[in-house]
């Protein structure tokens, strides 16, 4: 056995000698017990030892893996297709750096139906396993937008968007009255006939639009010889919207098919896949595909790597999928599609005919997606290059800040405070990474600059404690406010004895304020003392005066104290470390105000009762009766809370120590 197969530890030679031979999956780790590959096999123990015999070839990269394998688990399952789909989730959940991955940096759009007593046909750029049905995905969304709005004139769908069970809640809105709707809100649409309705959208999104046309041509003949004219107009409105349709639509296919049309291209740079959507024979759309760890590797596996994870979350499996050339599992995955579409499906590889025609017109459109694609992630690295290379010379950082994160506050009149922790690494938004923070200090008044304190030292302690989610200490700091802002948050790095860089970014002209470190000193007895309960920023800008220093100061007695000055920086506005920067602060004042409003409306509703043990809808029911709103129960002592019906004096305390806290 050669030195570069031979098993590197006692360890992987233990496990080889354990394998079973059973299917299942294997998982290759190295020393720190990283996931590097994920596999499957018919036979673990046949498989597993290919990789360590001397008799086996192995490409560059496999070659690499194998020198790294430090430890192996396994997973038996009983069937190949079993081993199949637990590869797919596998590969998702732990993303192994040697296995093909499917990259997708889009969010494309899809239209849905859902699964109601009256469904609604919606716009989405998320495919969620609730039952809906979903078609997509489409590359514009302006043409589903558009679709949708011929949608709504064709047929008499919920135009306004809201779910109904088809109970009187409303009276019926003018929509109705045009015959643009239903009226499921007034209780006046039969289900029967809704379905009916649904079935037409269905068929239409499905590429079926002639037969929908044919049928609607026979409705308005029969119409207009029972003499109901202005039915039959209605139904020629119908019919020329949906013949517009036809007239821009591109027809691929003789026949009335269904088909997934697959191609990939791939060199030094990556892969790419290109996939064409076919609906009864008309080209409805098309998406691209980069994926990782494909440059050594071949055709085939990329394309066996796509296949398996494509499907795997796919909302539609067609009648046929042609692939670009022959993969290895392909009896496997057919066996596997089939259960996914409850019918059968054929997985082809063309080699003439209309079929092969579709494959290189996929192939010609993949070539162009790796190369536009290749064109954008040089200029995204440049631009993340260059960002990254500004704010460290302009802040004078001893590292490059590849990891920064940035901080603000949201809250309204002190109400429902929260704080939000975001985190760009080379310059991506690493949104695994993002945390959220409840305040639990609730002043009378708003505060923002304790409650930066507060969020800060928490996310500085959880590091200190050896909390895992918090283990990762960033090159940069970056606070969404000015002084006061910046110097509660540096207050809180200092008090921790933490060294990590900080700055503020002001809003206001878009400055960057830069901390200055200066001599240290005791906090005096009568003034420039700043301490995040002063809340007031003229406070803190008081300590920009004169000699005086600025930024954080301990409270008073505290003893020694650093100090700081401000050095106010401007880089201009379109500069890529000013907008790294901007991007940060954005996002990190999205993320707290989503948080705020979800806590706001909770409290609002008085849905945050419903999360106390022993609290349902009968007793919230009743104490917001009797006190009102949650802001009224948190006034109450607990033998007024412990009155209200079914209520006890153990519940009402535990009611007024959640609401406390809350």
């Amino acid at each position: 056995m050669s030195a570069r197969n031979r098993p590197r530890t006692d360890q992987v030679a233990e496990k080889l000698k354990l394998l079973p031979g059973d299917p299942g999956c294997y998982i290759y780790k190295d020393e720190s017990g990283n996931v590097l590959y994920v596999g499957k096999a018919i036979s673990l123990k046949n498989r597993v030892r290919t990789y360590f015999q001397e008799s086996t070839k192995h490409g560059p990269r496999i070659a690499r893996l194998v020198t790294k394998i430090r430890d192996i688990e396994w997973i038996v399952v009983e069937t190949e297709v079993e081993a199949l789909v637990l590869e797919c989730n596998l590969i998702k959940q732990h993303r192994p750096p040697y296995n093909v991955r499917m990259r997708d940096d889009k969010s494309y759009p899809y239209i849905a139906i859902t699964k109601e007593a009256f469904p609604r046909v919606l716009f989405t750029r998320r495919v969620r396993r609730d039952g809906s049905k979903y078609f997509g995905p489409y590359t514009s969304a302006f043409a589903v937008r558009d679709t949708l709005q011929l949608l709504h004139k064709i047929f008499p769908l919920i135009p306004c968007g809201k779910s109904f069970s088809g109970e009187e809640v409303q009276r019926p809105c003018l929509y109705y009255h045009l015959g643009r709707c239903l009226g499921p809100c007034a209780g006046l649409a039969n289900r029967v006939e809704y379905q009916g309705v649904l079935n037409q959208v269905e068929r239409f999104l499905n590429g079926k639009e002639e037969a929908i046309a044919e049928d609607l041509r026979g409705e308005m003949t029969e119409a207009a010889e029972a003499l109901d004219f202005e039915k039959a107009a209605k139904i020629r409105d119908q019919i020329q919207a949906i013949e517009n349709v036809l007239q821009r639509q591109k027809v691929v296919m003789d026949s009335d098919v269904d088909q997934d049309v697959i191609a990939v291209v791939k060199d030094d740079r990556g892969a790419a896949i290109q996939m064409l959507y076919i609906r009864g024979g008309k080209l409805i759309g098309q998406r691209q595909y980069v994926l990782d760890g494909a440059s050594e590797a071949p055709p085939a596996e990329a394309v066996q790597q796509f296949v398996k994870q494509y499907y795997a979350e796919a909302p539609d499996v067609p009648r046929e999928i042609l692939l670009p050339v022959e993969i290895e599992e392909r009896n496997i995955v057919q066996s596997w599609l089939r259960q996914r579409r409850g019918s059968a499906v054929t997985v082809e590889v063309p080699q003439q005919g209309e079929k092969m025609r579709l494959v290189d017109m996929a192939a010609a459109n993949a070539e162009q997606a790796l190369n536009t694609f290749a064109m954008e992630l040089q200029a995204k690295e440049q631009w993340t290059e260059d960002a990254i290379t500004q704010l460290q010379e302009a802040l004078g950082l001893a590292n490059p800040p590849l990891r920064i994160e940035g901080y603000d506050i949201s809250n309204i009149q002190g109400t429902a405070p929260v704080g939000s922790m975001v985190v760009t690494e080379n310059g991506e938004a690493a949104k695994a990474e993002y945390r959220r923070f409840k305040i639990k200090w609730h002043p009378e008044t708003p505060n923002d600059f304790a409650m930066m304190n507060e969020v800060l030292m928490r996310r500085f302690r959880a590091y200190l404690d050896g909390q895992e989610k918090f283990q990762k200490l960033p090159d940069l700091i970056m606070i969404d406010g000015g002084k006061g802002q910046l110097g509660a948050a540096l207050k809180a790095r200092d008090d921790l004895g933490l060294t990590v860089p900080m700055v503020g970014l002001a809003k206001r002209h878009e400055l960057i304020y830069l901390p200055i470190l200066g001599e240290s000193l005791v906090a005096p007895e009568d003034k420039w003392v700043y301490h995040p309960d002063s809340g007031h920023e003229d406070e803190a800008s008081r300590l920009n005066e004169d000699r005086p220093p600025t930024g954080p100061l301990a409270p008073k007695g505290s003893g020694i104290s650093p100090t700081y000055t401000f050095r106010e920086i401007e880089l201009p506005l379109n500069s890529p470390g000013l907008m790294l920067l901007r991007k940060l602060r954005d996002e990190a004042h999205r993320f707290a105000i989503t948080f705020h409003r979800k806590i706001r409306d909770k409290r609002m509703n008085g849905s945050a009762l419903e999360e106390i043990p022993g609290v349902g809808p009968r007793r919230k029911r009743l104490l917001l009766r009797t006190f009102g709103s949650l802001e009224g129960i948190r006034r109450a002592t607990v033998d007024e809370v412990a009155a209200v019906p079914t209520m006890t004096k153990v519940l009402a305390d535990k009611v007024k120590e959640y609401l406390s806290e809350a």
